[in-house]
């Protein structure tokens, strides 16, 4: 396992081990977040921990022609109830993201430190989020890294019930208007297959990351 100076670098990421992680320490500056994210690397770890720097095979991604949207899904984007916005407040959602419960968590991997890196990349129109409203009130979002042809998703949240799903199906239909290649959902979980996610290998992921699919 590598460990990271001041020096702005990553090692090879098939220099990974089984479970994932390339290297440990570093910072959260935007230049290192940006060549992580370029580099097909993520930071993911607990508060009090170092941190842990992601590069795992599989990859699971979402090929946006691939979405799922149920029927019982579909009747409830026909009532309109939620209202969708982008980027119109990063911060409410990346701090929602931080504070929601999850089953088989006890914790979060959304720190304060990460929530001031992740915002000072959105003041710099790298890192997005989608907004999901209901009688003017957040209900649900999510957020992400944006580079251009590939969006990396980080976390989504939801208060009500499909909330989340609201924000990840406009997510989709946003990136295909734009022409996106792929949504990176970087590991596996069944919430995600169920809308249509799989996984790939990380040779073929870096493919399309580095715009040679």
């Amino acid at each position: 396992m590598y460990y990271l100076s001041s020096a702005l670098f990553f090692p090879p990421i098939d220099q990974a081990n089984r479970d994932g992680i390339l290297a440990i320490g570093g910072d959260l500056s935007p230049e290192r977040l940006q060549l992580a994210y370029k580099s097909g690397i993520f930071p993911w770890f607990e508060d009090g921990e170092p941190i842990i720097w992601w590069s795992p095979n599989p990859r699971m991604v979402l090929f946006l022609d691939e979405l799922i949207v149920s029927k019982s899904m579909r009747n409830i984007l026909n009532r309109d109830s939620f209202k969708v916005t982008f980027n119109q407040n990063f911060r409410e959602v990346i701090s929602n993201c931080q504070k929601i419960k999850r089953d088989g968590q006890n914790g979060t991997w959304i720190t304060n430190e990460m929530i001031d890196a992740y915002c000072n990349l959105h003041e710099l129109g790298i890192a997005k989020s989608v907004e999901v409203w209901q009688n003017d009130t957040l209900v649900g979002g999510l957020y992400g890294i944006d580079l251009g042809h590939v969006f990396c998703g980080e976390s989504m949240f939801s208060k009500v019930s499909n909330a989340s799903k609201v924000a990840f199906i406009a997510l989709v239909n946003q990136l295909k208007k734009e022409e996106y290649k792929l949504l990176d959902c970087q590991v596996y979980n069944p919430h995600l297959e169920s809308l249509g996610c799989r996984e790939i290998k990380r040779d073929d992921f870096m493919k399309i990351l580095q715009g040679n699919n």
